[in-house]
């Protein structure tokens, strides 16, 4: 029967890696549409991104979308 179910580990860790991939590509999406007053404005944010992006998607979404 463990065969048919999946345990809740597994689906808790594949959603948990699933957002972990998608949350930075909605992160990045999200700034190459928005405009910036300086391009080295969003490129510092592509650059936080890209190097962390769980934590820097976050901080985009709290502190970078007001910069725009």
């Amino acid at each position: 029967m463990e065969l048919i179910s999946p345990s809740i580990g597994l689906i808790f860790w594949t959603t948990f890696t699933l957002s972990l991939i998608i949350i930075p590509i909605i992160a990045l999406i999200s700034l190459l549409k928005t405009t910036f007053r300086d391009s080295t404005t969003k490129l510092i944010w592509l650059v936080v991104i890209l190097f962390v992006p769980i934590i820097g998607s976050v901080l985009y979404f709290t502190i970078g979308r007001k910069q725009a």
